[in-house]
């Protein structure tokens, strides 16, 4: 029987799959990155902008693939950055922190018109207030998005925020006409980052575009609620046991101070209560003030 042939592998397919290898081992950080729609002159341009802090290849899904399933013994959880190999792929390698990698590419982004066809990468919204449209068939044309509408000082008025098109929908013809005529520009133009594998956690697109600020004070925040537990729980550590002592001698001021205890610390109180409560007393019943001294 004639030896089966082996198929032949063209030798650029080889030295893709062996280049990308080398780049899974070398950085500890994978990302993947969806470039359709992105014109190929702006592609470079962003490549070349980033090469000192990242490197960005593209190639075919299934060489793409090929490398992970070779590398995946040695890098915990590779694989699971397969799924968001989406639209028109590419790999990022970096050393530095996702978060700051993303935010530094979400900086060269600009605002674009959607267009028919495209997928949303993230929900689209249209919010509530006030449009340039007389009213007209244009109403049933919102209508038709599932936004709702009224008539306010002779003009169209959106009377709720509406989600016209889901995060991975495909935008219809009608909704990005209706976006466009609103001056609505939801799609962007740049390196869109769909995930980013550190050492086996995935940071979807969703927990890496993090607003800072709001980040910062949730976390603030976590910290004032432990601190107030923890002082109403009577749980003492070196975060509370000062404000604790010093709350528990105010505390124990304040009763013995309403209790008429007189101590060192509370007598003046104590006393000058009393001496109120004395001419109180007089006041509503009318006494005369003592007699002057003669002596």
């Amino acid at each position: 029987m004639a030896e089966k042939k082996k198929a032949h592998v063209a030798q650029y397919k080889k030295d893709a799959v062996n280049e990308l290898v080398k780049l899974f081992r070398e950085n500890p950080i994978v990302g993947t990155i969806d470039v359709e729609n992105l014109p190929a002159p702006q592609f470079q341009k962003m490549r070349a902008q980033l090469r000192d802090t990242v490197k960005i290849t593209m190639t075919k899904r299934r060489l793409m693939k090929l490398a992970i399933e070779k590398v995946k013994e040695e890098k915990k959880g590779i694989e699971n950055i397969v799924p968001y190999l989406r639209g028109m792929p590419a790999l990022l390698f970096t050393k530095e922190n996702p978060f700051t990698i993303y935010k530094l590419i979400s900086k060269n982004k600009s605002p674009a018109p959607a267009k028919a066809g495209q997928i949303a990468p993230k929900d689209i919204i249209v919010t509530a207030g006030p449009t340039p449209f007389a009213p007209g068939p244009v109403i049933g044309e919102l209508g038709a998005v599932g936004i709702k509408t009224g008539v306010e000082a002779g003009k169209v008025a959106i009377k709720a925020d509406s989600v016209v098109v889901k995060e991975g929908q495909v935008i219809k013809a009608n909704v990005a006409s209706i976006l466009s005529r609103l001056g609505i520009n939801p799609m962007e133009i740049g390196l869109n980052i769909t995930a980013m594998n550190e050492e086996g956690t995935i940071y979807e697109r969703k927990i890496l575009a993090v607003d800072e600020k709001e980040y910062i004070n949730n976390i603030i925040q976590g910290h004032q609620w432990s601190f107030n537990l923890a002082v109403e729980a009577g749980i003492m550590n070196k975060e509370t046991t000062e404000f604790m002592i010093i709350k528990a001698v105010n505390d124990s001021k304040a009763l013995a101070r309403e209790a008429d205890i007189l101590t060192d610390e509370t007598v003046g109180d104590v006393l000058g209560k009393a001496e109120r409560q004395m001419n109180a007393l007089k006041a509503e019943l009318k006494l005369p003030d003592a007699p002057a001294s003669t002596e």
